[in-house]
């Protein structure tokens, strides 16, 4: 999975930890001449809302202008995770172990990048996904290894139940 530089994961880590709230990842974008951006995400067990993001972004901001762990103007953006939350490490696709994710490959496997299925689990070796691929009327297992994986997503799913009256 891609990897933001060590010293700024650090220092967007202890300060959103620092205020109570979980780091769950970080996407530095710059790509082309388009605008640079920082893109933080945080958590909470009681969840996030605006006044959570304003705040962490107003720190963070003040601490990354004093130590300037990024070359050149970007935008900070910090945001919670969504229905649909990126996952960043290993361990946090293993939480999601029976749940639907999405994931891309940096290379094809098998003719393809993107995969979406359920987390059956990670090797002991933390060097292969596992997921169960429903493809059509029949269920098929796939290992990913783990250092292709270029991005994975949680897949909302929503549960209704209608009843006549």
């Amino acid at each position: 999975m891609r990897r933001v530089n060590d010293r700024l994961t650090s220092l967007v880590t202890s300060v959103v930890e620092s205020m109570g709230y979980e780091a769950l990842g970080i996407e530095h974008a710059s790509a082309g001449s388009a605008q640079a951006v920082l893109r933080v995400y945080i958590d909470h067990a009681n969840g996030i809302g605006i006044d959570d993001c304003e705040a962490v972004s107003r720190q963070l901001s003040s601490v990354l202008d004093v130590e300037d762990p990024i070359s050149g103007h970007y935008d900070l953006e910090v945001s919670s995770p969504g229905l649909d939350r990126p996952l960043f490490t290993i361990e946090q696709i293993e939480r999601h172990r029976g749940n639907r994710i999405r994931v891309r490959l940096e290379q094809k496997l098998d003719g393809r990048r993107n995969f979406e299925g359920e987390v059956l689990g990670v090797s002991e070796d933390g060097q292969i996904l596992e997921l169960n691929l429903d493809e059509g009327k029949a269920l098929r297992r796939v290992q990913l290894p783990v250092e292709q994986i270029e991005s994975a997503r949680v897949v909302p799913e929503f549960n209704f139940s209608l009843s006549a009256r």
